[in-house]
């Protein structure tokens, strides 16, 4: 018999809530991990970048009510990506541009999927 007190740490899906709302912050987590294991950034740089954009954010007024973290951590991602030369602050706001453009011509609930079109929008 399996003790009920590990189950989360077994199968994340045991605990009351979801680990991730959405899929984009799944697929943000894991570029993160990606990442850092690919060696562009070592975990303590990633922890102060959250933690600044953290506390940039609840400067500016964010109430922290746990529903924001994620946009922190994609605001984390992209300051990281851009500091470290990866790609450029402009190359990021363009597939940003991009992704929106796709997202709005993808039907709801179809897998979205950027093309060169995108790009030009």
């Amino acid at each position: 018999m399996s003790d009920p007190s590990n189950d989360a740490l077994l199968d994340p899906r045991a605990g009351e809530a979801p680990v991730f709302r959405e899929p984009w912050e799944a697929h943000a987590f894991a570029i993160v991990v990606k990442l850092h294991e690919g060696g562009l950034f070592t975990w303590r740089e990633w922890a102060d970048t959250l933690a600044e954009r953290i506390a940039a954010a609840q400067a500016a007024g964010d109430a922290d009510r746990g529903d924001t973290y994620y946009r922190h951590w994609l605001a984390a991602l992209e300051t990281l990506v851009a500091r470290k030369g990866a790609a450029s602050s402009d190359e990021l706001v363009r597939t940003a541009r991009a992704w929106d453009h796709a997202a709005d011509r993808t039907p709801h609930g179809q897998p979205i999927e950027l093309s060169a079109r995108d790009f030009q929008a």
